[in-house]
C-alpha cells in the first residue's frame, strides 16, 4: 500500500508539473501578444513560447571556459524543480493539494521561491560571466528587497484569521495554503480590515514582478545594459529549462495571490450539477489569467525598468510602509474601541 501511494504521488507530482508548464507557457505567450498589441505591434503567435522551448532543446548546451560545470548546469534543474514544487500546494480546484499540517506549507512556499531565485543567482555566478555576476549581484539586492512585503503580507493574513478563531480551534494549522484558502480573508473583516485587505493585496500586487523578474524589476538581465545578464552564458537546454521555470514561477505566483484573496468558486453561486468541478477550474484558470494581467502585462506595457536603487527603495520604503499599513488596518478592525468603523459588509461573515 505504501509502495502504491509513493506510486501515485510521484505520478501526481509529474502531472502537476506538466500542468504547470503547459499554462506557465500558454501564460506567457498571452502575456507577450497583448503587450504587442498595446504596443502597436502585431507580436507573435500565442504558441511563441512552446516553438521556443521546442528549438532551445535542440540547440547545443556550451559550456563556458571558466565555468563551474556542475553549478552551471545543476541550476536550471533546481530553478525548474523548486519552481514546479510550488504547484503541489497550491490549492487548485480538481486537484488535491499537498499539505504539511500543522508545520505551515505557506512557509514553504516562501523558501520555494526564494530557492528558485537562488538557484539562478547560483547559475550567474557559476557562469563566470561579468555580465552574470552583475545580474546575480543584482537579482540578490531584489530578492532581499521584496520578500519583507511579502512576508508582511501573509504574516497579516494569518494573524488576522487566528484572531477571529475561537479557543477551541487555535490548533487549527492557519499556515497552510488549504486553511487560508478556505477562509478567505475579504469575507471575514469589517470595513476597515476590508480596506487594510485591499491593501495588502495591493503590496503583493506590486511584488508580483519582482518575484518572477518582469519589468519594471527586471533589474537583474536587463538585456540593454548587462546583455540578459544572469542568464548571457547559457544555451541550449540549460537555458530552455530557465525559461520554463519563468513560465511556471509566473503560474505559481499568480495562484498564489488567488489562493490568498480570491479562492471562491463560481459552483458555490451557480448550480452547476456534474460539470461543477470543471467550471471551477476553468474559473480559477481565469482569476489567474486576471491577477498575470494586472500584476505583469499592463504594468511592463506601461512602465520603463528602474535602476536598481529604485528597486531598493520602491521595496524596502514604498511597499513595505503600505503592507504594514495594511496590517495596522487589520489590527485595528474589530477592535471594540473602534466600534463606529466596525460596520459589517454585505458578505461578510465575522
Amino acid at each position: 500500500m505504501n509502495g502504491e501511494l509513493l506510486f501515485l504521488t510521484v505520478l501526481g507530482g509529474i502531472f502537476i508539473s506538466l500542468f504547470g508548464i503547459f499554462f506557465g507557457l500558454l501564460f506567457k505567450g498571452i502575456d507577450r501578444k497583448i503587450v504587442a498589441r498595446m504596443q502597436m505591434r502585431v507580436g507573435p503567435p500565442i504558441r511563441q513560447p512552446f516553438l521556443d522551448v521546442v528549438k532551445l532543446m535542440n540547440k547545443e548546451t556550451v559550456l563556458p571556459e571558466n565555468a563551474v560545470p556542475w553549478m552551471y548546469h545543476l541550476a536550471p534543474i533546481v530553478c525548474l524543480v523548486s519552481s514546479a514544487i510550488l504547484l503541489l500546494y497550491i490549492p487548485i480546484p480538481g486537484l488535491e493539494a499537498i499539505q504539511l499540517s500543522m508545520h505551515g506549507d505557506v512557509i514553504l512556499v516562501l523558501y520555494l521561491f526564494i530557492l528558485s531565485a537562488l538557484a539562478m543567482v547560483a547559475g550567474g555566478f557559476a557562469s563566470a560571466s561579468p555580465f552574470a555576476t552583475v545580474g546575480a549581484q543584482r537579482e540578490m539586492v531584489t530578492m532581499m528587497s521584496y520578500e519583507f512585503p511579502l512576508a508582511v503580507v501573509i504574516i497579516g493574513i494569518v494573524w488576522k484569521l487566528w484572531n477571529l478563531s475561537t479557543p477551541t480551534t487555535k490548533n487549527t494549522a492557519f499556515f497552510t495554503l488549504s486553511f487560508l484558502s478556505s477562509k478567505p480573508i475579504l469575507s471575514h473583516t469589517y470595513l476597515l480590515g476590508f480596506i487594510g485587505a485591499l491593501i495588502l493585496l495591493f503590496a503583493l500586487i506590486v511584488v508580483i514582478p519582482g518575484e518572477v523578474a518582469k519589468i519594471p524589476f527586471d533589474v537583474a538581465e536587463a538585456e540593454t545594459e548587462i546583455a540578459h545578464g544572469l542568464l548571457v552564458e547559457y544555451s541550449g537546454r540549460n537555458l530552455a529549462l530557465f525559461y520554463l521555470a519563468d513560465g511556471v514561477r509566473m503560474f505559481a505566483m499568480a495562484s498564489l495571490v488567488v489562493a490568498l484573496f480570491f479562492p471562491y468558486n463560481i459552483s458555490k453561486y451557480i448550480a452547476l450539477g456534474n460539470f461543477a468541478v470543471v467550471a471551477d477550474f476553468l474559473f480559477f484558470l481565469f482569476k489567474v489569467f486576471l491577477v498575470m494581467l494586472f500584476s505583469i502585462t499592463l504594468v511592463r506595457a506601461g512602465m520603463a525598468r528602474l535602476r536598481i536603487t529604485q528597486v531598493v527603495s520602491v521595496y524596502w520604503i514604498t511597499i513595505t510602509l503600505i503592507a504594514l499599513i495594511g496590517l495596522v488596518l487589520l489590527i485595528w478592525d474589530g477592535d471594540p474601541k473602534l466600534d463606529i468603523l466596525n460596520i459589517p459588509l454585505p458578505w461578510t461573515e465575522v
